[in-house]
């Protein structure tokens, strides 16, 4: 019999998955159950990730987590729990399955448009990495990472998830019209895996354009991949859809933890008085005996669930006016009085059982994640940024007066936008410019030359970051200023 690590949560984490978790029991899901300290009360303590040092141990003992609801305390500096245990364990693909309930009324269900969209997100790097500086009392610095391999995990799990889901088309979520190097990167990869899987179509498209698509034609997508910021964004969208989050399964997959857990918030207004919805934890239980390999159990519960939906059982957050609401045990049970029975509508597929006995990893070191040398790689100058609150052209000045013989400024940038040699007085400033110097006669130049003018550059200026300029053989590493 498998053991999980069971996290129960917060608010109404605790209520709702007992009633999961008595779901699995009358089903007599093969599963054994250790439950771990994990979420706000846990940060109370004094554990600044939220979590015990023996949860921790536990999870990564077992690896999967089956989570409720975490709350993150407020105004005391600390990181998410719910991302801090993405992050940690690696779990690098978020999926989460929308598709249309009946029985859960929303605006494509009474228009006969049916809904089926997974949405996979990133789920490390973005802005998620949550490296934050203050250049000045004015400007705040968020640094966004993409990588290449991190962008090659979860594009080659969405594409081998399409695979077995029996998807003809996956499409790329980006913004790589504006942020060239970063989304363009994960544009990159997406095109270089899709040639691995010619059945499957492969397609991008911009994300503002795909939540304007969304709201319209959801029908029109299948599988979408997306950076971990857009596809929260975009997972959440097509959460109300379908009824909302208490609606919306998810599942984090790693190569050695799995996550599996409800993505709605605590609720405390309605806390332990036994009235939550605890169907998108059930919904997110299903894809965790799936990974399991349960999948007879799973659809059997499943298919009691829609069925359950279908003949109109509800709990007081959604459902037709005017009929009785269930409580959570009410709901539940009801639930299980209807297993065996099959929904009108999209009954889930009876498939055997596989015997998957997760494996447990024991690492030595962690995992380096690195492509291939990039032939020809060198350096061809340096952003420099730096606090002043002058005019572009008294920048320049002094800038100009540190030059050396080894660089030669090219252009002055302030949020962006090119206000030197040329731009526009009408440009408001801020009191952080970006100061681009690059090799005379595209000489390579080396860190001390670069550290050489930084110190030059102090005498007049604050330098608030650097940036280094590379070449990956004829091809910049490096984006232009607006108006550049």
């Amino acid at each position: 019999m498998t053991k999980i690590a069971v996290a129960k949560g917060d608010g109404i984490g605790p209520e709702i998955m007992d009633a999961v978790l008595s779901v699995f029991k009358a089903a007599k899901v093969p599963l054994e159950y250790e439950t771990v300290d994990m979420g706000k009360w846990v940060f109370d303590k004094g554990y600044s990730n939220g979590m015990t040092p023996e949860a921790q141990q536990t999870i990564e003992n077992l690896g999967i987590l089956f989570k409720g609801p975490m709350e993150t305390p407020k105004g005391k500096g600390v990181k998410s729990v719910n991302v801090t245990a993405r992050k940690t364990w690696n779990t690098y693909a978020n999926k989460r399955t929308f598709q249309t309930l009946h029985g859960v009324d929303t605006v494509f269900s009474k228009a006969g448009i049916p809904i089926d969209i997974t949405i996979v997100r990133e789920n490390i790097e973005d802005t998620y990495g949550g490296i934050e500086h203050m250049l000045t009392n004015d400007v705040a610095l968020c640094r966004r990472f993409i990588t290449r391999p991190g962008s090659m995990q979860v594009i080659k799990y969405a594409f081998e998830m399409a695979k077995k889901k029996g998807a003809k088309k996956i499409t790329c979520g980006h913004k790589a019209n504006i942020m060239k190097l970063t989304d363009g990167l994960f544009l990159e990869v997406f095109y270089e895996v899709a040639k691995d899987y010619p059945e499957i179509t492969a397609n991008d498209i911009i994300v503002d354009d795909l939540c304007m698509k969304l709201v319209s034609r959801p029908d029109l997508f299948d599988v979408v991949v997306l950076t971990n910021l857009q596809g929260d964004i975009v997972s959440d969208l097509c959460a109300g859809l379908v009824g909302g989050l208490g609606f919306a399964p998810s599942a984090n997959i790693g190569d050695h933890i799995s996550i599996f857990e409800a993505v709605h918030g605590t609720a405390p207004d309605i806390a332990g008085k036994n009235i939550a919805n605890p169907t998108a934890l059930l919904l997110s239980g299903f894809g965790m005996l799936r990974h399991l390999g349960l999948m007879e159990t799973s659809a059997m519960i499943e298919n009691a669930l829609l069925f359950t939906l279908e003949s109109g059982k509800h709990t007081g957050d959604f459902g037709a006016k005017g009929t009785e609401s269930l409580n959570t045990t009410e709901f539940v049970e009801a639930i299980i009085q209807n297993f065996g029975q099959l929904p009108a509508h999209n009954p889930k597929p009876i498939l055997a059982n596989k015997d998957i006995t997760p494996t447990v990893f024991k690492l030595e070191k962690n995992p380096m994640l690195e492509s291939a040398d990039h032939n020809g790689e060198f350096i061809v100058g340096v952003d420099v940024f730096l606090e002043s609150n002058e005019q572009p052209n008294m920048v320049a000045e002094k800038c100009l007066k540190h030059t050396l013989d080894l660089f030669k400024l090219v252009t002055i940038s302030n949020r962006g936008t090119q206000v030197w040699p040329k731009g526009s007085v009408f440009t408001n400033l801020v009191n952080q410019y970006r100061c681009r110097f690059e090799s005379v006669g595209d000489v390579a130049l080396t860190q001390v030359d670069i550290v050489e003018l930084y110190k030059r550059l102090t005498q007049d200026f604050k330098v608030c970051s650097t940036e280094i300029l590379n070449m990956w053989g004829d091809k910049k590493a490096y984006s232009l200023a607006q108006g550049q």
